[in-house]
């Protein structure tokens, strides 16, 4: 029998597609959570670096001015003592004069010069050169104290200015102590919370991975059960969460119990289809074997009527359409009791199967059957032999000719090739028709799948053909698949190359 009607489709497709993976991989719950915690820590950290430098930076600037009040007070006082024997002061006769702080800087402005000199670390007092003194003199603002940058030689300092009846004195003490503390304590700062954080990470991602090992118990459970097929089948699900990662006593352990129960629930439910579907198989075969013997008992009667000489043209007619009815019940109720053996596992015979001789001769027969139609045969010259039940196999060649024959217009011209392909043979019938509608695409090998315009009793099908084409294939260990546009439809069978084992190496 044949499919009245084909789908534009491949072999059903499998019911949970794998989603496409995302270009980006999105972190695990266990880095985000990581990531987290040490992200605010670092930011505490930080803020606790930066408050901390602000008000030591604070405290020291204020220690600083201190200082240079002290100093400037000193230095106008050693002014005011060399007054009367200076013609002028004179910044290197002050800093030579007592003992004065490393780093002491003074500046004399006044109409006639300009002097400065500071004391280097090791005691000596150095003049200013003119772009230092010019930096200096930029810095009278007139405020209390400010801040000067007088290059890399004397870095920054913190200079406060007094004004007498001839000139203008600047006295600065350096900056280079502060700076070089706060830097000092953003360093350690910097180490510990370096080293905080590396153990902060440690710690946080062995509480976390401790802390989620139920929950990746549970996700492995999920995936060990997803790969399992489900489909059809006696399936039993034995996958379950361990129970010391189902303690309902936590948020995961309700997780993983919860998964329990559910898998406890389709357990059961796959265990009822499976049930369910034996009795349907047990059913359609047992009442397809008790209908044979009656269809062939009213066939047999119809015949024996019409060979009556005596029988009017209307009861003639009757026991016609009685004979031909009987036989298309025939056909179906075979077909049906086919498919429940090869769901069964049933109805097979394992021998060498040359796919070659089963093609031409498969063509031959569609030749005789489809006159208007151009059948086409491509095999190689050797054989191409699998291990198979001849019959069956012969019986997918004819069915997918069949299809093709009944349902493209005449002068379609219809091809048939055999090659091997690797480890598989590969069978392909093309042909040029008008396609398959692809609204039926869902049911292309479903069972009694067909369209609306094949439901007529011309066409004599019955949906069950592509159905027992996909059956046999699979009972071989093969795939079929289909593709279809108009103008070019092609359906694929693959089968292991191979010959039956003799009975010495089965054994």
């Amino acid at each position: 029998m044949t499919d009245a009607a084909r789908p534009e489709a491949s072999a059903p497709p499998a019911p949970h597609e794998a989603p496409s993976a995302p270009r980006a991989r999105r972190w695990t719950l266990q880095r985000r959570l990581i990531v987290t915690v040490a992200g605010l820590v670092s930011l505490l950290f930080v803020l606790v670096a930066l408050t901390s430098a602000a008000t030591l930076g604070r405290v020291l600037e204020q220690r600083l001015d201190t200082q240079l009040w002290a100093a400037t007070q000193r230095v106008n006082a050693q002014l005011a003592g060399l007054g009367s024997a200076l013609r002028g002061p004179d910044p290197v006769a002050i800093l030579s004069s007592g003992a004065q702080p490393s780093g002491l800087l003074i500046g004399v402005y006044t109409t006639g010069a300009t002097q400065g000199a500071w004391i280097s670390a090791d005691g000596v007092v150095r003049a200013l050169d003119s772009t230092q003194l010019n930096s200096l003199a930029e810095s009278l603002s007139g405020a209390p104290a400010d801040t000067v940058d007088l290059g890399r030689a004397l870095g920054s300092y913190r200079v406060t200015a007094t004004s007498t009846p001839s000139s203008i004195v600047i006295v600065g003490l350096p900056r280079s102590e502060v700076q070089q503390t706060i830097a000092e304590l953003l360093l350690t700062i910097g180490l510990v919370t370096a080293g905080g954080l590396l153990l902060l990470a440690a710690a946080t991602a062995l509480v976390v991975r401790l802390g989620l090992r139920p929950l990746r118990s549970v996700a492995e459970t999920a995936a060990r059960v997803s790969r399992q097929p489900l489909s059809s089948g006696a399936v039993s699900i034995t996958e379950r969460v361990p129970a010391a990662e189902a303690d309902p006593r936590t948020e995961i352990g309700q997780v993983g119990a919860a998964l329990n129960t559910l898998l406890d629930h389709v357990d059961t439910a796959l265990e009822e289809r499976h049930r369910g579907e034996e009795r349907m198989r047990r059913f359609i075969a047992d009442a397809s074997h008790e209908l044979r013997t009656p269809l062939s008992s009213i066939r047999g009667y119809a015949e024996l009527t019409l060979r009556d000489p005596q029988l009017g043209e209307p009861a003639t007619t009757s026991l016609e359409r009685i004979q031909a009815q009987s036989l298309r019940m025939t056909t179906l109720v075979q077909d049906l009791l086919l498919l429940a053996r090869l769901d069964e596992g049933q109805e097979l015979v394992h021998d060498a199967v040359d796919l070659t001789r089963l093609a031409v001769e498969a063509v031959g027969d569609a030749h005789a059957a489809y006159r208007e139609h151009r059948f086409v045969l491509d095999v190689p010259g050797e054989p191409v032999t699998i291990a198979g039940d001849p019959a069956r196999l012969a019986q997918v060649f004819a069915n997918l000719l069949a299809n093709a024959g009944a349902h493209t217009p005449a002068g379609t011209e219809v091809t048939v090739s055999v090659r091997p392909d690797g480890d598989d043979a590969l069978l392909r019938v093309h042909d040029g028709g008008p396609g398959i509608d692809p609204a039926l695409r869902p049911e292309l090998f479903a069972r009694f799948a067909r369209g609306e315009r094949s439901r007529s009793r011309g066409t004599g099908g019955s949906g069950l053909g592509l159905s027992i084409v996909r059956a046999i294939v699979e009972a071989h260990r093969g795939t079929i698949t289909v593709r279809s546009e108009p103008g070019d439809t092609v359906f694929e069978v693959r089968l292991p190359l191979g010959t039956p084992a003799s009975p010495d190496k089965a054994g």
